[in-house]
């Protein structure tokens, strides 16, 4: 079997466990754009943001590689437009930056919350990774830190606390369900 066809039958499979298109290019890619952007409108320094090119690079390759193997790559045209459209529009006003990276924190910590409550009802962890969440309580922690000693911006900051407080408590969440599972055996 080809990688592209492990790729197809990974993202064409109908089971519960992989992520449905519909969901996967809804507003990661963007969210990196608007992080980005913020960055870059800022001037803060380039190595406070230098994976954010290459996360949002990664996520339209993968987009365009989903549609590929789905058969129809034009329908990846308007989320295309919409980044490149987006890169221009987000720094026409001051407010409109500033309004789209707090709307990111805020659908970042729903989509958190919307795991913890998918992880509630289940009661079952075994489709996601403590150690991947822990790698994401890590990274909003360094974030923090670099962030206080680099530019101190206060919308970024409350981002990472915020980012950092669910990411723990997603964790936190797997190991008390991973644990449940495993006494029950």
């Amino acid at each position: 079997m080809t990688l592209g066809n492990m790729f197809k039958a990974s993202v064409c499979a109908d089971t519960e466990r992989v992520v449905p298109i519909s969901q996967m290019r809804k507003l990661r890619p963007q969210r990196f754009l608007v992080f980005l952007r913020y960055q870059c409108y800022y001037e803060y320094p380039l190595l406070t943001y230098l994976e954010y090119p290459i996360l949002v690079a990664q996520d339209l390759i993968l987009l365009l590689c989903v549609f590929h193997f789905k058969g129809d790559v034009k329908q990846a045209a308007p989320y295309i437009v919409l980044c490149v459209s987006a890169w221009f529009i987000l720094t026409l006003q001051k407010w409109i930056i500033d309004l789209a990276m707090n709307l990111c924190t805020f659908i970042s910590a729903a989509s958190k919350f919307a795991q913890l409550q998918y992880l509630w009802k289940s009661r079952d962890s075994g489709a996601v990774s403590a150690a991947t969440w822990s790698l994401a309580s890590y990274t909003c922690a360094a974030r923090i830190m670099t962030t206080l000693m680099t530019t101190s911006d206060l919308t970024i900051l409350i981002r990472f606390v915020i980012m950092l407080a669910l990411n723990t408590w997603v964790a936190a969440t797997i190991l008390h369900y991973q644990k449940t599972d495993v006494k029950s055996e």
